[in-house]
């Protein structure tokens, strides 16, 4: 994806708030809030942890404006900031797991399902499986396949080889498929 996929309001917005200007910036991470948002929450699977890290995600953008140089569109910068910044969560959970042994406080699919439903987000069985994929396999399969992503986006992004991308996306489709199989 080219850079000219950036309106030409949004290029502006984009200038104003890497020199600074808050008011640009606000402008421009409400108009992406929801969409990340969403996507948070099904990479986390946990509404709490979403908004922190969104809440993380704002604040890195902000300060790395300068940083972006207009080679894909804003929202994939801003995708890829969320996705490192999960997989940080990820790393420092670990680390905290071991550290005092206490496992992670998931929410029941019974409560997920209640969220996504009150919120008007689709969880269907389909996002059962993928929340019972590891988190290595579930973001590239997310960005894949909901989000559309090219194989070599989703590498820039995740900071792997483009051949792990493919891997983990083809491993994952194979356990969602069997396990749809299973359900029938």
């Amino acid at each position: 994806m080219n850079g000219e996929q950036n309106t030409n309001q949004e290029l502006q917005l984009i200038e104003e708030a890497s020199l600074g200007n808050e008011a640009a910036f606000s402008e421009l991470f409400q108009k992406y809030y929801s969409f990340l948002y969403k996507y948070l929450l099904k990479m986390t699977l946990n509404p709490h942890v979403s908004e922190e890290i969104l809440q993380d995600v704002m604040l890195k953008s902000f300060l790395n404006m300068k940083q972006f140089d207009n080679r894909s569109k804003f929202s994939t910068w801003l995708m890829s900031i969320a996705t490192r910044t999960y997989i940080d969560y990820l790393r420092k959970m670990k680390r905290e797991r071991l550290l005092f042994r206490k496992k992670e406080k998931e929410f029941s699919n019974e409560q997920l399902k209640w969220y996504f439903y009150q919120h008007g987000y689709e969880f269907n069985e389909v996002m059962e499986i993928i929340r019972s994929l590891d988190p290595m396999f579930r973001i590239p399969l997310l960005l894949k396949h909901y989000y559309g992503y090219s194989y070599e986006e989703i590498s820039n992004m995740l900071q792997i080889k483009e051949g792990t991308v493919k891997s983990r996306v083809h491993k994952s489709l194979r356990v969602v498929r069997e396990e749809l199989k299973g359900n029938e």
